[in-house]
């Protein structure tokens, strides 16, 4: 392709350079008569336009007053190297819109910003956050008390595994909840500073299990803790929690018939044989494993709570060591079943050997619970434990909290006013906390209590 005057055809892109290139090359030779191109779009404009003649004008480059130097009187528009300085020369006319040039677009008109009022004018400006969010909550405690816990806040060491047993390990922190019917559960257990720091495995065990479907629902919590400074501490405890969530499991809708009913009587009765069988049967496989019963052992605490919202009876029973507690109207109340000295250790235990139809009490037992009996009167059953047994049922109020634990948060409870007056400003909401909220509240260390800690809170609505 060539321009006028017949020159040798160029590649397309060399003709494309020097059409838009500042080139003064001629390739028609020099000729009197303008023929640039703003020449030639200049007389076909005459010719469109009517004007007489159809003769061309001089060109605009030709005819173009000499530049001469300008003082900006507004910002300086940005040099080609886009810093905003301008040319010595002052400003360049601006350059001629060529024939395929889309005319220019007027400027958009920037928005304008409501008007400042008068009082706030004056005052000074603070710094505005994105989507004026509200501030974030300040963290939850460390530690409360006279000083900081001897060890670490976080995980140390790791307990030693086998690889040949590899079921048997414990995760360091294990968190669950709930909403059934009227109530909202909230459950942790998690791994103290002591045995973080040493490399020991959590000795708490928790257990949470939905039997049966609806408003027959039985929501069952049971938490254990192994006898300390034994092996198969975690072991012990794990397998107790296992055995009472079997036995509830199997007789869960008589559970409820009695719950909703409030047969007192018949739950403390058929609860006080489930959990005797439960650890004697522990006790029994520690025989069988060539253990000692006394260290393959634990203790037991279990909640039971119906699922039908219009039953606010709450279970708890269980063997050992821990606390029971309900934050009521801001103030904490140690509900622990005292137990009486008839029930110390080595006395009579209901359910084994015989199968009375009352209790001396007069208490007449709920059910066999799913425990079988002894296929021979000639084979023992298992040794019962050594723990006396402890029983509540209790009828919640709107707005309670009811709190079971092992000892390792109930001691703190009962021995440090801080973590009590903490606990109640955290837990006092009607509307129960997130589940990691939950574990930092639950975590919030006291100096000298340094063992595992599990915990299930139940906010009544």
């Amino acid at each position: 392709m060539s321009q006028q005057g017949g020159s040798p055809a160029r590649h397309e892109d060399d003709w494309w350079g020097q059409l838009y290139d500042d080139d003064s090359t001629e390739d028609t030779g020099p000729t009197a008569a303008p023929d640039s191109l703003d020449d030639r779009f200049a007389s076909a404009k005459n010719a469109v336009t009517g004007r007489p003649g159809g003769a061309a004008v001089p060109s605009q480059r030709a005819a173009s007053p000499p530049i001469t130097p300008i003082t900006p009187t507004t910002s300086p528009p940005p040099g080609p190297t886009g810093t905003g300085t301008a040319s010595p020369l002052g400003t360049a006319p601006p350059r001629q819109r060529a024939p395929w040039e889309p005319p220019p677009r007027e400027p958009a008109t920037p928005p304008a910003f409501p008007p400042v009022p008068a009082e706030a004018a004056d005052q000074p400006s603070a710094p505005a956050t994105p989507l004026d969010l509200p501030a974030p909550p300040p963290s939850s405690l460390d530690y409360v008390g006279s000083g900081p816990p001897t060890y670490d806040p976080e995980p140390t060491a790791l307990p030693a595994a086998d690889p040949d047993d590899l079921g048997e390990l414990v995760s360091d922190t294990v968190l669950d909840g709930a909403r059934y019917g009227a109530c909202t559960l909230r459950a942790v257990s998690s791994r103290g500073d002591s045995g973080r720091f040493r490399g020991e495995p959590r000795r708490d065990a928790l257990l949470t299990a939905r039997f049966g479907t609806g408003e027959q629902a039985l929501l069952l919590v049971a938490m254990a803790t192994g006898a300390r400074a034994t092996p198969g501490a975690h072991l012990a405890a794990a397998e107790a929690c296992r055995l009472i969530g079997q036995a509830v499991g199997r007789s869960h809708r008589r559970l409820v018939e009695d719950v909703r009913a409030a047969r007192r009587g018949e739950l403390k009765s058929g609860l006080h044989r489930l959990t005797d069988r439960s650890l004697g049967r522990l006790r029994a496989d520690a025989v069988e494993q060539d253990l000692d019963p006394e260290e393959y052992t634990a203790s037991l605490r279990c909640l039971l709570l119906p699922a039908d919202p219009d039953c606010r009876t709450r279970v708890f029973f269980g063997a050992g060591e821990g606390g029971l507690f309900r934050l009521r109207n801001g103030e904490w109340q140690d509900i622990e079943p005292r137990v009486s000295p008839a029930d110390t250790a080595g006395g009579p235990v209901l359910g084994f050997g015989s199968s009375p139809a009352e209790t001396p009490e007069g208490d007449r037992l709920t059910m066999d619970l799913g425990i079988p009996t002894p296929p021979s009167p000639y084979e023992p059953a298992p040794e019962p434990p050594r723990e006396p047994f402890r029983f509540r049922a209790s009828v919640a109020r709107p707005g309670d909290v009811l709190v079971m634990c092992t000892g390792g948060l109930a001691d703190p409870l009962r021995g440090e006013p801080a973590l009590c007056a903490y606990l109640a400003r955290r837990w006092s909401s009607p509307t129960a906390p997130g589940l990691a909220a939950f574990l930092a509240d639950v975590q919030v260390r006291v100096k000298g209590y340094a063992d595992d800690r599990t915990a299930a809170a139940v906010w009544e609505a």
